[in-house]
């Protein structure tokens, strides 16, 4: 039956019914695999839907290190010597009266200075937690936004906003919109590559997959996760005794079997599952090579402070690095257990452990590479924490005032930008909501926000909401 669909598909007969979608033509290439279509389909494979771009790009892609669960800006990079002075004082109620505040609503509220020393790191003088000596040695390369805030005060609806700019499940994620925005830049791996660690000193929140879906964009713009440990995808190896051959005569037939479906129903997730069934053997060969990190110098291990197989947040960085120079576009790790409700100080001791010398390890890698003056790095969670007590040692969800750190891909080097009031509680100088990180991010990437849209019950629906977002200029390069 194969063979007979082979010899009687005429390539003018097939290119009229392959018409509709890219997904036909990747079958094209497995039916009749040659170089030239394998690098036609590529690069048909490569456009997005921002073609042209709108500005010129300064990054190509995106490293998102997203610690889940809310960092102290109060413990990493905002040095609040006022706040350390009203240690064990009442907090003014000039500012929470009538303020959204988590759990402590209702209590008396204390202050909590500083549970950590700041001091200077490099030549741009930015103060910076002592506990984070590895980023005070890069921060030269790095901006600091000191004025973020958010809606969303508890964790899940808090990941699901900073995500996907919405509270409401359904929409894309950030990943997925940069992803249909440029398109892919390979053909063997996914184009947004999720990782999820876990280290020791806080509350374990869960992560739900749903804050790298692709929404109401088609199902091959959502996110991927790859296992920290062991496969970084179940059943990417063949079962004992299919070879490839084999395993790719069946996919032959699978697709085949869809196309006759697409033809039938017209729905467009068929010529998803049509792509993605390529994808998932051209990854057989691609994935098991990303992972060999055997090659890697000793002396880069010792960088990051990885182990292999650890699934630490210091090897999904440096596996973030290889998934970058392999042309992935958006790469996000979850490290997770930021949830600091007690004892933050000891915990935050734990949490520095683990991040500090990989963030800036990949940072510095990626430079010695070539790569980041076109990868954007990003370095930051769903919120902050209180400049109040909570149960003497430790903190609660904060939406008013945090802080964000990035690098690369067009970041201005060495600033500080924006300011939270005395006491770390709002943010009071060149505010920055989600809305204008996310217009920020994509006009990095060439892409204005505002103008990438896509019609979803009658209405627009964009990654900055409906009152969008304003880019920040003062961080651009």
């Amino acid at each position: 039956m194969m063979d007979n669909l082979v010899r009687t598909a005429t390539r003018r007969a097939f290119l009229g019914r392959a018409s509709a979608g890219v997904g036909l033509a990747a079958l094209n290439s497995l039916l009749n695999p040659s170089p030239l279509g394998a690098a036609q389909v590529a690069n048909q494979g490569s456009k997005g839907a921002v073609n042209p771009l709108d500005f010129a790009p300064k990054a190509k892609r995106v490293i998102y290190l997203y610690q889940a669960g809310g960092p102290s800006h109060l413990e990493t990079f905002d040095y609040k010597p006022k706040l350390a002075e009203m240690t064990g004082k009442p907090m003014p109620e000039s500012f929470t009266q009538g303020q959204q505040i988590a759990q402590l609503q209702g209590q008396k509220l204390i202050c909590l200075g500083p549970t950590h020393g700041f001091r200077r790191f490099g030549q741009s003088g930015q103060m910076i937690c002592e506990l984070f000596p590895q980023v005070g040695g890069i921060v030269d390369e790095c901006s600091i936004v000191r004025s973020m805030w958010t809606e969303q005060i508890n964790h899940d609806p808090a990941h699901t906003f900073m995500n996907s700019g919405s509270i409401i499940t359904g929409r894309p994620s950030m990943g997925s919109w940069v992803l249909y925005g440029l398109g892919a830049e390979t053909d063997n791996l996914p184009g947004f590559v999720v990782l999820v660690s876990a280290g020791k000193g806080g509350q374990m929140q869960p992560i739900a997959a749903r804050q790298w879906s692709a929404g109401i964009l088609p199902s091959k713009f959502q996110g991927v996760r790859f296992n920290s440990v062991g496969d970084a995808v179940l059943y990417i190896k063949n079962p004992r005794g299919v070879t490839n051959d084999m395993q790719r005569d069946s996919i032959q037939a699978i697709n085949a079997l869809n196309e006759l479906e697409y033809k039938s129903l017209r729905d467009p997730e068929i010529q998803t599952r049509i792509a993605q069934y390529e994808m998932a053997f051209q990854m057989q060969a691609s994935v098991p090579g990303l992972l060999d990190v055997s090659k890697e110098p000793s002396h880069v291990m010792e960088m990051y402070g990885a182990k292999p197989g650890d699934g630490s947040f210091a090897s999904n960085c440096l596996l973030a690095r290889r998934l970058a120079e392999r042309g992935v576009r958006f790469i996000q790790l979850y490290h997770r257990d930021w949830d600091h409700h007690n004892d933050v100080k000891n915990n935050m001791v734990f949490k520095a452990e683990e991040v500090d010398k990989p963030t800036a390890a990949l940072i510095a890698d990626l430079k010695q590479h070539g790569m980041l003056d076109d990868t954007l790095v990003i370095w930051g969670g769903e919120f902050g924490r209180t400049p109040m007590s909570q149960g003497g040692s430790g903190r609660d969800h904060h939406i008013r005032g945090f802080s964000f750190l990035l690098a690369g891909g067009g970041i201005k080097k060495g600033l500080a930008y924006g300011a939270t009031d005395d006491l770390g509680y709002a943010a009071v100088e060149k505010p920055v909501s989600v809305h204008d990180f996310h217009a920020t991010m994509m006009a990095l990437l060439g892409v204005d926000v505002a103008k990438l849209a896509v019609k979803y019950q009658g209405l627009d629906v964009r990654l900055t909401g409906p009152e969008g977002g304003r880019i920040v200029h003062d961080l651009i390069a």
